[in-house]
C-alpha cells in the first residue's frame, strides 16, 4: 500500500500509516537498528582527570634515546598494537592499547593549575570576567537528567574548574564522596528532608516516615517556590534509582578487586555504574601528580593505581556493550618538565603533553601527533586544547559551534577548535 501526501492529510489515512509503520517496525531487530544509526544512541562520558598533571615521558610518550635527565629511569614497553610503545609503569594499559588512542602533540600556554584545569575541562581558553562551563555542565544543559539521576557527577570531590560557570548552579555537578571509603554512602542521599535521627531507629519506622514526609512536602506550596536548583536536589533525594546507582557495594567483590581497592579504582567503577544507570558525564579525580620533588618515587604507586583502573574500565565497558556509547577521556592539568629538576622532581609543563581517548566512535590503537626528541613540544600534527574540546563535543554529538549567552552577549562553547578527525572512523 502506497500512501500519497494528500492521503496523509486525513486522520484515517494517518492512522493507517502509523499502523502499517508499527507492523513493519515490529519485524526489525531493535538492537541492530540502533547500532546501525549512531545518532539514535545516547552518548555518555567518563573523564579520568590526573590531578596535577601526569608526566608524558612516564606515561604515553617515553623517550628512550634522550639523555638520562630527560628520559628518567623508566623504560618503554611494547603495547598490543605493533609499533606503539608506552611506559613500563603501565603494563596493563599497554595490553589494552587496541581499545584507546593517544594524542602525543597536545600543547597549551597555561601553566597555573587553576587556569589550566579550566582550559582543559572546557576546551576554551579561560576568561578573567567569567568561568566557562565544563564539559559536564554542557552535557547537563544539553541532555538533562535521565532516570531520576543527576546528569553530571564528580568523584570523589569537585573542583571549581569542573563546575557550570556562567550557566549557573543548577548545572553544577553532584558530588559523590570517596567510594573507596569504608561504609561509603553519599551523604545527600542518606537522610531526606524532615527526618530526624530518632525516626531512624527502626527500618520500618524510617520507611514509613519517608513516605509520609515526601507526600507532605510534595503537596506543599514550598515546592512551587523552590528554584530549579533546589527542585533538582529534592527530586534526587526522593529517587530510589539514585540511591541504588550510588550503592557500589552491589558490585561483585571480584570486580571491585579487579578495578583496585583505591580511590581511582573504585571511582572508575562507580563512574561506570552511574553511566549505566543514566548519568550523562562522570568525572573521576585522581590526585597526586604535581610531583615537584621525588617524581619517580611518587609516580610509581600513582601510575600503578591508574594502570589497574583505566584498562579495567575499558574492559568492563566493552563487555557490557557500553564502550561504543561512552567516551572515556584521560586528561590532566598539563605535562611535566622534560628535564628532572635538582630535587628529583618535574615541574609544570604545558608546551607538550599527552592525552588518551576511547569509546564513542574513537578508534583504538592510534597515535596522533608526535613530540620532539625530549617530549617537550609538538614536532608534528600539533593539537590545541580547543581542538581537543571540539573532538570531545563531536564524540558527544554536541554542536561545538553552538553559542550560549552570558553578560548579554553570545559565547561559543568551543571557540576555533577543530576535531581531530583521524581519531574517528
Amino acid at each position: 500500500m502506497i500512501l500519497s501526501n494528500d492521503s496523509l492529510r486525513c486522520g484515517s489515512s494517518r492512522r493507517d500509516f502509523l499502523r502499517i509503520g508499527a507492523a513493519a517496525f515490529a519485524g526489525l531487530d531493535l538492537p541492530r537498528l540502533l547500532a546501525s544509526n549512531p545518532k539514535s544512541r545516547e552518548i555518555s562520558c567518563i573523564v579520568l582527570f590526573q590531578n596535577g598533571g601526569a608526566c608524558q615521558l612516564d606515561t604515553f610518550d617515553p623517550k628512550p634515546d634522550a639523555p638520562a635527565e630527560i628520559r628518567g629511569s623508566f623504560k618503554p614497553i611494547p603495547t598490543a598494537v605493533p609499533g606503539i610503545h608506552i611506559s613500563e609503569l603501565l603494563p596493563r594499559t599497554a595490553k589494552a592499547m587496541d581499545k584507546f588512542s593517544i594524542i602525543r602533540s597536545m600543547h597549551s600556554d597555561e601553566a597555573i593549575h587553576e587556569r589550566a584545569r579550566q582550559y582543559i575541562f572546557s576546551g576554551t581558553r579561560p576568561r578573567n570576567e567569567l568561568l566557562h562551563p565544563s564539559y559536564g555542565a554542557v552535557m547537563s544543559k544539553e541532555r538533562g537528567p535521565r532516570n531520576g539521576l543527576p546528569p553530571f557527577v564528580v568523584i570523589p570531590e569537585k573542583d571549581l574548574s569542573a563546575e557550570a560557570g556562567f550557566l549557573g548552579p543548577s548545572y553544577d555537578p553532584f558530588v559523590s564522596g570517596d567510594p573507596n571509603a569504608k561504609n561509603f554512602s553519599v551523604k545527600d542521599l542518606t537522610m531526606p528532608l524532615g527526618i530526624t535521627l530518632e525516626e531512624a531507629q527502626a527500618r520500618k519506622n524510617l520507611l514509613t516516615a519517608l513516605d509520609s514526609e515526601f507526600e507532605k512536602v510534595e503537596k506543599s506550596p514550598l515546592i512551587a517556590s523552590m528554584d530549579e536548583f533546589y527542585q533538582k536536589a529534592f527530586d534526587l533525594i526522593a529517587s530510589p534509582a539514585a540511591k541504588k546507582a550510588f550503592n557500589i557495594s552491589e558490585e561483585p567483590e571480584k570486580l571491585r578487586e579487579a578495578y583496585g581497592r583505591t580511590p581511582v579504582g573504585q571511582g572508575c567503577l562507580l563512574a561506570r555504574r552511574l553511566i549505566e544507570a543514566g548519568v550523562r558525564l562522570a568525572t573521576v579525580f585522581h590526585g597526586g601528580y604535581d610531583t615537584h620533588v621525588n617524581h619517580e618515587k611518587l609516580s610509581k604507586p600513582l601510575l600503578a593505581d591508574f594502570d589497574r583502573a583505566f584498562p579495567m574500565l575499558l574492559q568492563d565497558l566493552e563487555e557490557r556493550g557500553m564502550l561504543a556509547t561512552t567516551l572515556v577521556l584521560v586528561i590532566g592539568d598539563f605535562g611535566r618538565t622534560p628535564k628532572i629538576n635538582f630535587s628529583g622532581g618535574r615541574d609544570h609543563w604545558p608546551r607538550g603533553f599527552s592525552v588518551a581517548l576511547a569509546g564513542a566512535g574513537i578508534q583504538g590503537g592510534r597515535v596522533i601527533g608526535k613530540s620532539d626528541q625530549h617530549a617537550a613540544e609538538p614536532a608534528d600534527r600539533p593539537v590545541s586544547i580547543e581542538d581537543l574540546g571540539a573532538t570531545v563535543y563531536k564524540a558527544l554529538d554536541i554542536n561545538y559551534n553552538k553559542d550560549y549567552h552570558a553578560n548579554g552577549r553570545p559565547i561559543r562553547i568551543n571557540k576555533d577548535g577543530k576535531p581531530v578527525h583521524e581519531l574517528f572512523g
